[in-house]
């Protein structure tokens, strides 16, 4: 689809955090489609609210952890070859502060985990897109923007 044509476009715009615990990353399993897969913490961005609360919402939301976000890891851009969907993915770094263990998890996530890089590479097959890796791969290379790097104008 073109908006050039004269038909409506737009991307999907998520969050993701990379949160990291004694050198482990935290992950969720989640359902889709009738497959488990692993992910980020990762979510949709809704309206009125900044890339940065997004973020922050959508941890708590699927793991039970407050996070702090530390750092802007990057934008990414993917298209599903399965639907055609574009998504533009805000990842962030962030450090846990508490976790809520009586907290429901959102709709559709199965749990949450701790997996060493290692770990998750190896279940590559099973990560939601390719953006699951390529974000990890990025933050663990020590690729870091400050947060200032966005700008939210209310």
């Amino acid at each position: 689809m073109s908006y050039r044509s004269g038909r409506f476009w737009q991307p999907d715009v998520t969050v993701a955090t990379v949160v990291v615990r004694d050198g482990r990353l935290l992950v969720v399993e989640e359902q889709v489609r009738g497959e488990r897969v692993l992910n980020q913490p990762a979510g949709h961005l809704e309206p009125d609210e900044s890339l940065a609360e997004a973020a922050l919402r959508e941890t708590l939301e699927e793991t039970g952890w407050e996070v702090a976000l530390t750092a802007f890891i990057g934008a990414y851009q993917w298209t599903s070859p399965r639907d055609g969907k574009h998504f533009l993915r805000m990842a962030f770094a962030a450090e846990p502060l508490r976790h809520h263990p009586e907290r429901p998890l959102d709709d559709g996530i199965v749990q949450a985990l701790w997996l060493t890089p290692a770990e998750l590479a190896a279940e590559s097959a099973r990560h939601r897109s390719p953006l699951v890796w390529k974000v990890a791969e990025d933050f663990l290379s020590g690729r870091r923007l400050p947060l200032q790097a966005l700008t939210h104008c209310a």
